[in-house]
């Protein structure tokens, strides 16, 4: 049975809604999952499974601080073990799946992708194959202005149910493809 890992850091439990609904449908996929915050994933070797599926919400177009430090001591720890090599070459069977919750109240996904792609950069250089970039509309929790006003209009309630069985979809279907 294939194996997976969904790890996320979740603020306001935006980023956990979407965790789960990647676990539910890699498990429909028929994956075996072990889902993890960040935080309790210290020890957890990237290279006994074969997909990481990593996420967190965009903090002023950065990765939050935690996650950040949770991938360079990663990083660091991996090219210390000599895991880590110059041109990063991919090794087969190993795949990435970033996700990044946003809410968007200056301007929308373009302030997301930015974390994406700095989660994407770690798994590059550790070998696995980034199979996709998901970005999630998110309300911004504590902040009535923020999720009225911004260019993405009213956000609040995101996401939505529709949006989190969407989401399942799409982790089985990628679970049938790898």
């Amino acid at each position: 049975m294939k194996r997976a890992a969904v790890l996320f850091w979740s603020h306001s439990g935006n980023t956990e809604k979407v965790a789960v609904s990647i676990q539910k449908g890699l498990e429909e996929g028929g994956f075996h999952v072990s889902l993890l915050k960040t935080q309790e994933a210290e020890n957890l070797d990237f290279y006994n499974f074969d997909l990481i599926c990593i996420g967190a919400p965009s903090h002023n177009w950065h990765l939050p601080k935690p996650v950040d430090d949770y991938l360079k001591r990663k990083f660091n720890s991996y090219k210390k073990e000599g895991r880590i090599k110059v041109n990063a070459p991919k090794i087969l069977g190993k795949y990435t799946l970033i996700f990044c919750t946003y809410s968007g109240p200056h301007t929308g996904i373009n302030e997301a992708i930015p974390v994406g792609k700095c989660m994407g950069q770690y798994f590059e250089h550790f070998g696995f194959t980034l199979v996709d970039e998901w970005y999630v509309l998110s309300e911004f929790h504590g902040n009535e202005e923020n999720n009225t006003l911004g260019r993405m209009g009213n956000i609040k309630g995101l996401p939505s149910e529709e949006d989190l069985k969407r989401i399942q979809e799409s982790a089985k279907n990628l679970a049938c493809r790898l």
